[in-house]
């Protein structure tokens, strides 16, 4: 068996997988707060944004897990992937915020809830942004790091 194709396959498995569990917690917690329909509605309209910001985020857990195997510990990056991870996650949970007033039993939650929804594009946009750091980051770091192991090789 190519050494090559399993090696690149299991970063990419774990990629897959960051992908599927990122989306399902979108779904779940959208669930949870407001049912099926309206969690179906908010994607259909939202798809354009959650779809790229679940794919970025399963891109950078591929890079990482890539790099991690070139060089068997990268706090660097590790730390870079959980902050736009973190930032993908609002942003796809902030389109659905302002339905978090049911629940939220504080006034100052309300008035967090409301910001989250006046401002729920601009959030996917910083999310995406971050999606883009963290793979240009990671990216980087795995060239270089590839660049180096095939010296030694």
């Amino acid at each position: 068996m190519n050494t090559y194709v399993t090696t690149a396959s299991r970063p990419a498995s774990w990629g897959l997988l960051a992908f599927g569990l990122l989306l399902a917690a979108y779904f779940g917690v959208l669930t949870l707060i407001s049912g099926w329909q309206f969690t179906v509605s908010q994607f259909y309209e939202f798809w354009y944004f959650i779809v790229p910001l679940g794919a970025g985020f399963g891109l950078q857990v591929a890079l990482y897990m890539r790099l991690r195997q070139l060089l068997h510990q990268s706090g660097d990056t590790r730390t870079v992937m959980a902050a736009s991870g973190t930032t993908s996650t609002a942003a796809m949970m902030s389109c659905c915020a302002h339905y978090l007033v049911n629940i939220a039993p504080v006034l100052g939650a309300t008035g967090l809830v409301t910001f989250a929804t006046q401002y729920q594009v601009e959030f996917f946009w910083v999310g995406l942004a971050f999606n883009a750091a963290g793979i240009a980051y990671i990216g980087s770091k795995l060239w270089q790091a590839t660049k180096e192991h095939a010296k030694c090789v």
